[in-house]
């Protein structure tokens, strides 16, 4: 069991890295590569970190983590919009091992960062990790298949820092009953949602202690303090939702989850994009991207009304 404190020194690790090799710069520069992310970034973030073992056991060649480790990592990453495969690649990894018998081979390589997975849920056409991974796992009807002789295709994004493809298997193979993965990708998805809302967040406070109108700094108006504190409950109150989700994963709390990250981080984004002015919509600063996220995440392993739908079922 990670203790409190190495959790810390985690998000410290990834956050050194990222500071140091993904500032909006780099980012772009990932975003337009062949890949979609930066090859280096990641060899360094599994090698240096190990965040691609985190949730595989140690007798597997991993780090025998948790669920909240990899949800600590991917708000950090969040925070910076860095492309990375780490979500596909930790869901492949939770859907191997769900197995009887894992696959180990499978297993020690995405952990090394040396592979990277994708699981399609019910939607083939928009699957993270789809063009890029050579471990690609479905669930359906409360199954896990393995699937083999993918052919991807890749599919138009709103989101530019995340690549989605269209794919279809060749063979497959069922390997396991589905222990919830739909459930622990809604909860990964909301760390990294919160991680991303918080830095949108802090970027435009910022900005409004720089930008001077009629004498003033923007931000020192009343009208404007009630605004971001009211998106500073917001991001506070979806991280207190994912964090409950990490502690006790399931289906109530991982709609929960989603639910708050997804509207803290479109309003929070919305709202960034109005306070920056007309700089916001440019292509050369990156709040864009920040709003970009939030809109394509919001759709991401099923829209806000899915969850809805997810939430309606398991309460009533």
């Amino acid at each position: 069991m990670t203790t409190t404190s190495e959790r810390h020194l985690l998000r410290q690790s990834v956050s050194a890295l990222v500071d140091k090799h993904a500032d909006p710069a780099a980012v772009r520069r990932a975003m337009v590569s062949p890949l979609g992310y930066d090859e280096s970034l990641w060899a360094m973030l599994c090698e240096q970190v190990g965040v691609g073992a985190l949730v595989v056991p140690e007798s597997l060649g991993g780090a025998g983590g948790e669920l909240a480790d990899a949800a600590a990592v991917l708000e950090e990453l969040g925070r910076g919009l860095v492309p990375t495969p780490l979500l596909g690649t930790t869901l492949a990894e939770l859907a191997l091992l769900a197995a009887d018998d894992p696959d180990a081979a499978a297993l020690e390589r995405l952990a090394a960062g040396e592979s990277v997975g994708a699981v399609v849920f019910d939607d083939h056409d928009y699957v993270v990790n789809g063009a890029t991974a050579d471990v690609v796992l479905a669930v359906t009807d409360g199954r896990i298949q393995r699937w083999t002789d993918v052919t991807a295709e890749p599919r138009q994004s709103l989101d530019p820092t995340r690549r989605l493809a269209r794919v279809r298997p060749g063979g497959s193979m069922q390997i396991a009953q589905d222990p919830g993965i739909a459930d622990m990708a809604a909860i990964l998805l909301a760390a990294e949602q919160v991680g991303a809302a918080q830095r949108c967040l802090e970027l435009t406070v910022e900005y409004t202690k720089q930008r001077v109108q009629f004498g003033r700094a923007i931000g020192s108006f009343q009208a404007l303090k009630h605004r971001m504190a009211d998106l500073y409950v917001a991001v506070q109150a979806a991280r207190a939702a994912v964090g409950d989700a990490v502690a006790s994963p399931g289906p109530v709390r991982a709609a929960l989850a989603r639910l708050a990250a997804t509207e803290a981080f479109c309003t929070v984004a919305g709202e960034a994009i109005q306070l920056h002015g007309g700089i916001a919509i440019t292509w050369e600063h990156d709040m864009h991207l920040y709003l970009k996220r939030a809109y394509s995440s919001a759709q991401l392993f099923g829209p806000p009304r899915e969850q809805l739908r997810a939430l309606e079922d398991e309460v009533f």
